[in-house]
């Protein structure tokens, strides 16, 4: 089963199977506290080729995510997974609903 949220919450709780879509910032860090999960990088260029990282976190891991856009966590065994957004001023254009979405997209 897939979730798709639009901005990640600060808690993931996930069972065995389960995997969760969310949009995250970036500089955004993911923090597991419990279980083992994969997690799937935004889509990044390389060259002309259109390419994602893949992770697997063990409990007490730490995983930065250095270009904004969607990832995806999926759960190994059952996952409790913290989200700390980065600590940043944004411009006001920025504040926007509209020109958020541009920045996930875009990864700009």
């Amino acid at each position: 089963m897939i979730t798709t949220l639009c901005e990640a919450p600060d808690s993931i709780v996930l069972e065995p199977g389960q995997s969760l879509r969310t949009a995250v910032d970036a500089g955004a860090w993911l923090q597991l506290a419990e279980g083992r999960a994969r997690v799937v990088s935004p889509p990044g260029w390389l060259g002309e080729r259109v390419f994602m990282t893949e992770t697997l976190l063990g409990e007490g891991d730490v995983h930065c995510v250095p270009q904004g856009g969607w990832i995806e966590v999926s759960a190994i065994t059952p996952v409790h997974l913290r989200v700390h957004a980065p600590v940043r001023a944004a411009p006001v254009e920025a504040t926007r609903p509209v020109m958020r979405f541009v920045r996930l997209l875009t990864g700009w």
